[in-house]
């Protein structure tokens, strides 16, 4: 509960200073080599049109084979910026604690660990966002796919494709 408390606070401090710049989201997640079903939070905060910092909290529940959350920071990269689609590439650095770690086979499986993921994502531009993320964990050697919402708050409008009134915001377009 504590790392949950963690995360809303860290959720929050980007919408408190600039809620123009700032998003909050959920996503699901599936982890192909552990056949895991898992779910996530984070925040999105854009200190520009490319860039985007974006601290994730994500909990695989007990009913998988493997037990555990991460608790972390992304930083995104928007290199394909379209009409209504950006393409990104993420870094994300985070702390882990593998619950059940015990009952793994795993030489030198640990409770406490750090890992880095890269990936690759696709999103709209509009105010509540679908996204989906591609992501390698280097430390597990694993990947995962998230398929997410995103709301940004203070964009006007809901829809997307043009820039008069169609959904676009302009601090993030």
């Amino acid at each position: 509960m504590k790392f949950l408390h963690s995360v809303i606070l860290i959720l929050a401090i980007p919408y408190i200073v600039k809620a123009q710049n700032f998003g909050i989201g959920a996503d699901i997640m599936y982890n192909f080599q552990t056949e895991s079903f898992g779910a996530g939070v984070r925040g999105n905060f854009f200190p520009n049109r490319t860039l985007s910092i974006v601290p994730q909290f994500s909990y695989y529940p007990g009913f998988n084979k493997v037990h555990e959350y991460y608790l972390g920071l992304g930083l995104e990269y928007k290199f394909l910026r379209l009409n209504k689609f950006d393409f990104y590439a993420i870094g994300h650095g985070a702390y882990n604690s593998w619950i059940n770690y015990a009952s793994s086979a795993m030489d030198g499986a640990r409770q406490t660990n750090w890992n880095l993921e890269g990936g690759l994502g696709v999103t709209t531009k509009k105010c509540l966002r679908p996204f989906l993320e591609y992501r390698y964990n280097l430390k597990f050697q694993e990947t995962h796919l998230r398929l997410g919402l995103l709301y940004l708050f203070g964009c006007k409008g809901g829809g997307g494709g043009n820039k008069k009134g169609g959904g676009l915001c302009p601090a993030y377009n």
